[in-house]
């Protein structure tokens, strides 16, 4: 069936100018993408990868993997690659969105999504995706801003619909992290609400999840 989602082309030329000069990354997320790129091998898969966020830490790595990211913002990916070259990172990066991964069954060690669920248009599929890319015990590490309590809901609500056309479809009320340890597929390593973050895309939650072995999905 077609998908009007798919025809869509993505690309958002300000935001991807401005993102690295907005957001304060290495302020903000340092240590978590240290975390998110510590003692990686096989094969890893960035999903969505920006501007590059992840590249000089895992080009700080000093273990060899085979890395592959996709980002099908060209302007996003643009600068990925430039950033991939200053910092000599070693990546396959590809125009792929999450939905639809370019990758065979089980072929997969560790995928990585780095604030980046919150703009991808079925998030659902994206995640079986995922789990039918990543070997039965592969991992999947995330950082991931999600749907705040109390009052916060409520100004995300009522911010959404703009924020989400100022920052390239970005949205504030997802239950990612509900989305994530509910799914048949895995099994939750670690799990962390961490404190960083600037409302209203607060509050940030990381963690790891495994893939099952039984090879469960929803």
């Amino acid at each position: 069936m077609f998908d009007p989602q798919e025809s869509a082309e993505i690309a958002h030329p300000f935001v991807a100018a401005v993102y690295d000069t907005v957001v304060p990354d290495r302020l903000l997320f340092r240590t978590h993408r240290e975390y998110l790129t510590a003692d990686l091998s096989g094969r890893v898969l960035d999903i969505g990868a920006g501007t590059g966020a992840n590249f000089p830490y895992v080009a700080d790595g000093s273990r060899e993997i085979d890395y592959e990211a996709i980002e099908p913002d060209p302007h996003m990916r643009r600068q990925a690659a430039e950033k991939a070259r200053e910092v000599g990172c070693e990546v396959a990066l590809r125009d792929a969105r999450a939905e639809s991964l370019p990758y065979a069954d089980d072929s997969v060690d560790v995928v990585l999504s780095s604030l980046v669920f919150c703009t991808i248009a079925d998030p659902d599929r994206a995640l079986e995706e995922v789990g039918r890319v990543l070997k039965p015990g592969g991992e999947l590490r995330f950082l991931e801003h999600v749907r705040a309590d109390g009052w916060r809901a409520t100004g995300q609500e009522l911010l959404n619909p703009l924020w989400s056309r100022a920052a390239g479809g970005c949205q504030l009320t997802r239950d990612t992290v509900e989305r994530f340890v509910c799914h048949d597929a895995f099994a939750v390593e670690d799990l962390e609400r961490v404190g960083v973050g600037i409302f209203p895309a607060t509050p940030i939650v990381r963690g790891r999840l495994r893939r099952r072995r039984d090879g469960l999905r929803s």
